[in-house]
């Protein structure tokens, strides 16, 4: 299992780093990304705590842990400058906390993290065919998400999203232990969302790819 969205005690998570990184190795992962939420306030305090985990790439032997950011409740007119200072800082890749239907983000949010070129564009909600178009033309990887709330719209993400080509991961927003999925849960949850067994080593190698682009 690839996962490239889990929270720790540097949010609202409610593990430190590395008891996450072991929690998910016992669950199988081979690759974690830690990206805790951060905005204007947070960003370099996080930074100056998670990019330590940049200088050891096995922390737990057999899982590599990534050192990212989701931008979360951010302004839309200041994505693009935050997605700038969070590569400036160092962090590995950067997700935006996509317009789930869960929370009330604000409107243009999704438009905004195309944009400016995030990496992955977190549980999108009802994101439009044009944003889809974008990110596809971007590169943006848009997620299919495993938590609850957020999942509630990943059949209208994965139906989009195979009409426009644009490439999906599979992420499960971790915040505790129980977040956590095997990859069977998580064949699961992308069948759920109306994709296939293919679908869902796509969406892995897609992380895999991203992973393998920023660590090169």
């Amino acid at each position: 299992m690839i996962d490239l969205h889990t929270h720790t005690l540097l949010s609202d998570g409610e593990l430190l780093p590395l008891e996450l990184a072991r929690r998910a190795k016992v669950k199988g992962y081979t690759i974690l990304g830690i990206s805790d939420h951060v905005d204007v306030t947070t960003i370099e305090n996080v930074a100056s705590s998670i990019l330590k985990l940049n200088k050891y790439a096995t922390l737990h032997e057999g899982i590599r842990v990534m050192a990212g950011a989701e931008l979360t409740h951010c302004p839309a007119k200041q994505i693009g400058e935050l997605t700038m200072m969070a590569r400036r800082l160092g962090f590995s890749y950067v997700v935006v906390h996509g317009e789930t239907i869960a929370e009330p983000v604000e409107e243009g949010t999704n438009a905004a993290a195309i944009e400016a070129g995030v990496d992955i564009l977190a549980h999108p909600g009802l994101i439009t065919e044009k944003e889809v178009e974008a990110a596809k033309k971007r590169g943006v990887l848009l997620e299919i998400s495993t938590r609850k709330g957020h999942s509630l719209s990943n059949g209208h993400v994965a139906k989009l999203a195979k009409q426009a080509g644009a490439k999906l991961v599979l992420n499960t927003d971790s915040h505790s232990p129980s977040d956590l999925v095997t990859d069977g849960d998580a064949l699961r949850v992308a069948l759920g969302a109306g994709l296939s067994a293919r679908d869902f080593t796509a969406m892995q190698n897609n992380a895999l790819a991203l992973v393998k682009k920023i660590t090169r």
